[in-house]
């Protein structure tokens, strides 16, 4: 979803890869690009008293924030 926006933003192609053909395609980083790393701001927000405002990152793609 994110590569797609990303592809999206600047006008490149966006391939799916088989899990098992990862470490063949990127080489040594293909390890870390097939982790299941899932990411929140929840300590953020918990520390900080923080609550986001602002568009999800997709959607802030897709708006052209990254684009310039």
């Amino acid at each position: 979803m994110i590569a797609e926006a990303i592809g999206r933003a600047f006008d490149l192609p966006v391939a799916s890869i088989a899990p098992g053909d990862v470490p063949d395609h990127f080489g040594w980083i293909g390890t870390f690009f097939g982790m299941d790393l899932a990411a929140t701001s929840t300590a953020t927000q918990n520390l900080l008293g923080w609550t986001p405002t602002g568009p999800a990152l997709v959607e802030d793609l897709d708006g052209g924030a990254y684009a310039t």
